[in-house]
């Protein structure tokens, strides 16, 4: 071997050395950096002539297991999509509120039906009709209050699809112009590897919107399905359609047409959290806005709809006929089985018994269409309100069953459908972030260990000095016959 050949031997070794250096010190300081993928400096020895040459550099490589990192994008839209659901059952039984807890429906109610035993047992008592009055008003507040909140809840909902289908178009067309850019880096021999790291980061943000498979197409580029066969990003990126709601109502619903579903290119798909586009947080937002609120509203008016036809029968109230709303209205009116949608949002106290709509306490005690205070001494109609409330009876719609019970054990059976919602979602959600952690633990792992890149530190440091070695022997040698 001549003094040239081994000089070029230590010089391709002292750049493979730096070069590993290099990609080592990127490593080290990427250890925190979503999206970053550990490098590795793939090496071989090469030939000229049929002797040695040397090293050469074949590439950078990102060490990324494919198996793990396609897993954990599905636990992220998982974790995301439970996450969503049970918190939107924590806020429905906060809502509802804690039988023991002052303002909680359950504690509305039973303060309803102690006032009325308490201006039943002294009906001349003004001011125990008065309370009476005010709990009653109380109890129509908390249904007002507890539907607003359902329809505030939907229209966040829709507001966050808007959102996340702006964010889902944004970062396809990113990763469109992202495959084209890598394809034409790599063509002309240039190291992509740091924009496959951006291309990834992009693809872990829309992970948890819609759970995603992630295949490897030629020239290093990369098409996206979600898990409900959707086509998100193939050569081009899909564009989702969507237009949000200004408003929110009980009765606007996507089956009417008053709210909007979602298309891909122009074409309907189905929102449901089982569809194309479902089982991440978009699903899940669709999930609230047209199954679980409207199912939650739906049980709020039902317990509504019990309350106000309570106090409707004449046998309850004999100063009422047919048609004359009872102590509860719809807005005034009397209670309509067609517009039963909604009805707790606009369930009021009948204007005759409330001084604040210019009417009288005594009509809670001598009946809502009296012309003109009774005795004073009468209980009869204030026992008979008291007595509808604890009658046992069957709702006559949502979905409580045919129990009979009582307008507190209603109350309690609402809060018990809020709870049982909570109780699913959270086991539910345990499940899917425990494997979400699980997987995250897995993909780190596989990630940068600045413990055992520092190892390889010293060792490319020991063989960038060997290198040196040899050229300064070289230089030693060729010195020495300079000298000669």
């Amino acid at each position: 071997m001549s003094i040239a050949s081994a000089f070029n031997f230590a010089l391709s070794g002292l750049t493979a050395s730096s070069r590993m250096a290099e990609v080592v010190s990127s490593n080290i300081a990427n250890a925190m950096t979503d999206g970053y993928a550990r490098r590795e400096l793939s090496i071989a020895s090469q030939t000229l002539g049929g002797t040695g040459g040397g090293v050469r550099i074949l590439g950078v490589n990102r060490v990324v297991n494919q198996v793990v990192t396609q897993d954990r994008l599905l636990a992220n839209a998982a974790a995301a999509n439970t996450t969503a659901k049970s918190d939107f059952y924590s806020r429905l039984e906060t809502q509802i509120g804690d039988p023991e807890a002052v303002g909680s429906l359950s504690a509305t109610m039973s303060d309803f039906e102690s006032a009325l035993l308490t201006a039943a047992s002294m009906p001349d008592s003004t001011a125990r009709l008065t309370a009476a009055v005010g709990a009653a008003s109380t109890v129509a507040d908390k249904l007002n209050s507890v539907s607003r909140d359902l329809q505030a809840t939907r229209l966040t909902a829709d507001k966050s699809i808007a959102r996340q289908v702006r964010t889902l178009n944004e970062t396809l067309v990113q990763l469109q112009e992202l495959n084209r850019t890598i394809t034409t880096q790599i063509s002309i021999g240039n190291d992509a590897a740091g924009l496959m790291d951006e291309r990834q980061s992009l693809v872990n943000q829309i992970s948890e919107i819609v759970p995603v498979r992630v295949v490897q197409r030629d020239n290093n580029q990369i098409a996206l399905f979600t898990t409900g066969g959707a086509i998100l990003l193939d050569g081009s990126a899909s564009e989702i359609g969507f237009d949000g709601a200004g408003v929110m109502a009980a009765h606007l619903t996507l089956d009417s047409g008053a709210l909007s579903g979602l298309t891909i290119n122009g074409y309907p798909v189905s929102t449901a959290d089982d569809g194309p586009l479902g089982g991440g947080t978009l699903g899940a937002a669709f999930a609230i806005r047209d199954e679980l609120a409207p199912e939650a509203q739906s049980q709020l008016d039902a317990f509504a709809r019990d309350l106000m036809t309570r106090f409707e029968d004449p046998t309850v109230d004999s100063t009422l006929s047919a048609g004359d709303p009872g102590l509860f209205t719809d807005s005034g009116a009397v209670f309509d089985a067609a517009n039963e949608v909604g009805l707790a949002g606009r369930l009021q106290l009948n204007a005759l018994v409330d001084p604040e709509q210019g009417g009288a306490v005594w009509h809670l005690r001598d009946g809502l269409m009296a012309g003109a205070p009774g005795a004073v001494s009468d209980a009869t109609i204030l026992n008979a309100l008291s007595g509808a409330l604890t009658k046992e009876a069957a709702p006559a719609s949502g979905n409580y069953g045919a129990t009979l019970r009582t307008a507190s054990g209603l109350a309690a059976d609402l809060l018990s459908f809020a709870s049982s919602g909570r109780q699913s979602a959270a086991l539910s959600q345990s499940y899917a972030t425990a494997r979400q952690e699980t997987l995250t633990e897995m993909a780190l792992a596989d990630g940068v260990d600045t413990d055992y890149e520092m190892q390889s530190l010293l060792v490319v440091e020991k063989a960038y000095a060997a290198n040196a070695k040899v050229i300064q022997t070289i230089d030693a040698m060729l010195q020495e016959l300079l000298d000669i």
